[in-house]
């Protein structure tokens, strides 16, 4: 299981490579790249202790970006310096439960990029990440939902299907919920949403990165297990 759902997520990270600057396959990683001046939106899948760095670093000089690496945590790994443990967890189709059903809650695909980036802001206390969105909001191997809570827009999330070298797949990621409606259900429910959808096109196993201890229960009752992750490096 932890390598089958490691290696769905540098299948969903070549997606998202494909659908901006590009990708590159290199002895030992699997390089993509969005374009964007950001290491974290362009980074490498490592798979071997001996991965070819300096292909990866010409790729990525190409491409004019600052990058890095996502490295399974038992690869001894010298280059670079090491930011933090990326933590993982997987589910397969069979062992998925649904999240109970939150009263007043809808839920809808979108391609609002000013709502759900407005969304996400709020909800994380950032910026913006509208350049990030715009790449895949309304692609095809995407999928964007909306939560409204009696008629209100109050939480987004996307799920990225894949079908590489894991087998068809899904990635959960960009989880957003506005304060004022959580511990509600809502993040759990969105997520279910587009999990479901998902499995239903044929996806085979979920994948997401918990974000903490708390986001972490809240998909164990989906059914998600957590594995071993990455080691996350920059600067190489």
């Amino acid at each position: 299981m932890k390598e089958r759902v490691r290696t769905a997520a540098g299948d969903a990270w070549q997606v998202h490579g494909e659908l901006r600057a590009g990708t590159r396959q290199l002895r030992g990683l699997r390089a993509m790249a969005s374009g964007l001046p950001h290491a974290q939106w362009n980074n490498a899948d490592v798979h071997a202790a001996d991965a070819d760095v300096e292909g990866a670093r010409a790729f990525y000089a190409e491409i004019g970006v600052p990058w890095g690496v996502r490295v399974p945590a038992e690869i001894p790994w010298t280059h670079g310096r090491r930011l933090f443990r990326q933590r993982l967890m997987g589910v397969l189709r069979e062992d998925f439960t649904p999240a109970p059903a939150v009263p007043g809650l809808t839920l809808e695909p979108t391609v609002d990029l000013e709502l759900v980036t407005t969304i996400d802001a709020i909800a994380f206390g950032s910026d913006p990440v509208t350049a990030w969105a715009r790449g895949h909001l309304g692609t095809p191997p995407v999928e964007t939902a909306l939560a409204r809570l009696d008629g209100t827009p109050v939480g987004t999330a996307y799920a990225v299907r894949s079908d590489g070298l894991a087998g068809p797949a899904v990635y959960l990621a960009g989880v957003a919920v506005l304060p004022e409606a959580r511990r509600r259900g809502v993040g759990a429910a969105v997520s279910s949403w587009l999990l479901e959808r998902a499995f239903a096109a044929g996806a085979e196993l979920a994948h997401l990165h918990p974000d903490d201890d708390r986001a972490a229960r809240v998909y164990a009752r989906l059914g998600f297990t957590e594995v071993t992750g990455f080691d996350i490096y920059i600067e190489l």
